[in-house]
């Protein structure tokens, strides 16, 4: 058993406002589209929206950007490509109004501006359900000019922040030498570096820690997660194969699973549980607060705690969403603390 102390939790919170943030990954947009409807078309059996409302929301390695800068006043740079479209300058906009630096974005006009849309509708007495979604994306790993492009950025934005959040969609911008040239600048920097990606984990060897959930470490470590002792195994598998200070497992409603190459193994469980409403961009909350809390001086374990408690405000809600920091004192007042238990 071990103990967390309130005070300290609460101190932490405050000590989130203080590091300075880079996240380098594929940045995004959501674009909400919703309408009502009564009719169908003349033209083709489909349903004509009329459409009242549009909502842009920063999705993917931007969702964690937005995380970070609603937990620290802003301090938060951002490092990603964009295309020459019209998307670019709303995906530019929409970091902008949040307050987040977008000086070292790089523009290539071969590539898409990341947009996911999502249509929805009504109609009278009735709830509001997706229609269908429109990916608009470039998936190939970004061109030699490009790379070159993103590689000078990190070289002069890494040594400007604490912290660095290497954010993975499978969409291009992390390739193999922009990861290398990533981990190698932040330890001539002595800069903390996370990992959140979907895959190929062994791509981030020597970082400070990573946050794999369940599926993706069960899938790297060839280990069915159902028990403690599978956990332990898959855990020390991804530590000893990517050689990182520590791990971070997100286990869904089961919490969380910290593994550090001390050989300490703590396990921590869901805090304020309630009906979950959504768990998209979870993952994104975890790895912003997690890093954000690090970075501010707490130990990895208190820091993990604080990113599982994000975790469990942000998933009341629908899409993508931020914690704040009254919102995290407020769910630190609320935890049970008798709770916590760690396994040696």
């Amino acid at each position: 058993m071990f103990t967390v102390e309130k005070n300290e939790l609460l101190k932490g919170i405050e000590n989130l406002k203080t590091p300075r943030i880079l996240v380098i990954g594929d940045m995004a947009i959501d674009e909400m589209v919703y309408g009502t409807t009564d009719r169908i078309s003349r033209e083709a059996p489909v349903l004509i929206l009329r459409h009242y409302k549009t909502k842009i929301i920063l999705g993917a390695a931007s969702n964690a950007a937005h995380n970070a800068a609603a937990l620290n006043d802003g301090q938060v740079s951002v490092l990603g490509v964009y295309g020459d479209d019209y998307y670019a300058s709303v995906l530019l906009n929409a970091f902008k109004e949040v307050n987040i630096n977008t000086e070292y974005m790089v523009k290539d006009s071969q590539r898409a501006t990341t947009v996911k849309t999502r249509i929805s509708g009504s109609c009278s007495q009735s709830v509001t359900q997706q229609i269908v979604r429109i990916d608009r994306e470039t998936i190939l790993p970004v061109s030699i000019e490009t790379e070159n492009k993103i590689i000078k950025q990190m070289e002069i934005a890494i040594p400007k922040h604490d912290a660095v959040i290497l954010s993975d969609y499978n969409i291009g911008v992390l390739t193999e030498k922009v990861i290398k040239r990533a981990i190698e600048l932040c330890r001539i920097y002595n800069k903390i570096i996370v990992v959140d990606s979907q895959k190929d984990l062994d791509r981030f060897k020597g970082v400070t820690s990573m946050t794999p959930n369940q599926p993706d470490s069960e899938k790297f470590a060839g280990i069915f997660i159902n028990n403690q002792e599978t956990l332990k195994q898959a855990g020390n598998i991804i530590l000893s194969r990517t050689n990182a200070e520590s791990v971070l497992i997100t286990l869904g409603g089961d919490g969380m699973a910290l593994f550090e190459n001390t050989g300490t193994f703590t396990k921590i469980p869901v805090f304020n549980k309630t009906d979950v409403f959504d768990v998209t961009g979870a993952g994104d909350t975890v790895v912003a607060t997690y890093t954000l809390a690090m970075a501010s001086g707490m130990s990895k374990k208190n820091a993990a705690i604080l990113g599982n408690l994000a975790a469990s405000i942000v998933i009341r809600y629908f899409g993508c969403a931020v914690t704040t920091p009254e919102t995290l004192y407020s769910a630190v007042e609320k935890m049970q603390f008798e709770k916590l238990t760690e396994v040696l």
